[in-house]
């Protein structure tokens, strides 16, 4: 108080008996004073509120085939855990989610790599096989070569991204290395929208084993590996040295907890990551 007294250059209070009393300087500072310390207050009750997820936002982005690995109530039983904090939860492709997070709209998300890393802390977490699909059983009796694939009648799905979809810039990657290009039949936006193309007998396309294993997809199709085995890695993405709200950081462990469940249980396709076990996201690690 004195060397707030010292700073002001005029008493706030004088002592009266075994008292203090305020002086008039004093009276005009209180409802300032009174003020700040409810600020405080308000402001330790937010910070609680975070700790504590009786509040905040958690922004977080999914992986377009979410739905395969057992990520489509991801929000629903979020809530339920945590029913006072508000979800933002973006399900798009993997190039879109990974730049989203690097430019800050969103704070994590699960993506298929390969993305963009840029600026990005990427934690690899587990790691399905792509597969190619057929109706036409002569094509499947071996693996098939980037030349069979550049040769065949191809549906290519997320045509809005083209290349930067993590599954289509591995294949561009192989047919520029093998000197040969893989040019669509067809291309639509949606995996559903392909696979009926194949089933009709118009082409051939490629998926995951999660897809392949999930009930919708259709009978009657033929799957067999490519001779150099392809993988969607999927990984945890953070902006890298931003520091995650409590919100997104549980959320995000939620998200990698549900991800590794599902490929520990009996519909589990995907080989998980050794290095994947639970933990802080490398942007909130020390050093």
């Amino acid at each position: 108080m004195r060397r707030l007294e010292d700073e002001l250059g005029m008493e706030l209070f004088r002592r009266a008996g075994r008292g203090l009393v305020s002086t008039p300087a004093g009276d005009e500072l209180a409802p300032f004073a009174e003020q700040a310390l409810a600020a405080a207050e308000l402001g330790v009750t937010a910070v609680h509120a975070l700790r504590d997820l009786d509040g905040g936002t958690a922004t977080f982005g999914l992986l377009r085939n979410a739905e395969f690995y057992a990520l489509s109530e991801l929000a629903l039983h979020f809530h339920r855990r945590h029913p006072r904090v508000r979800v933002r939860l973006v399900g798009q492709n993997s190039a879109e989610t990974a730049a989203a997070v690097q430019s800050g709209d969103i704070e994590a998300g699960l993506v298929a790599l390969p993305v963009d890393q840029q600026n990005l802390s990427v934690t690899p977490l587990v790691r399905d096989e792509v597969v190619y699909i057929t109706a036409d059983r002569a094509r499947a009796r071996s693996p098939r070569t980037i030349t069979d694939v550049a040769t065949a009648p191809m549906i290519l799905y997320d045509a809005h991204y083209g290349d930067n979809d993590p599954a289509r810039r591995q294949l561009s990657t192989r047919a520029r290395l093998a000197g040969v290009t893989v040019e669509p039949l067809i291309e639509v936006e949606h995996l559903a929208s392909a696979l009926a193309l194949v089933r009709a007998g118009v082409g051939d396309t490629f998926a995951c084993r999660a897809a392949v294993a999930s009930d919708t997809f259709p009978g009657g199709l033929h799957v067999v590996s490519f001779a150099e085995p392809m993988y969607d890695t999927i990984a945890l993405v953070t902006r890298r040295g931003h520091t995650l709200s409590p919100a997104t950081r549980e959320l995000a462990r939620f998200a990698q907890q549900t991800l590794l469940d599902h490929q520990r249980g009996p519909a589990g396709t995907a080989q998980i990551i050794p290095a994947a076990e639970i933990r802080q996201p490398r942007s909130q690690r020390s050093g």
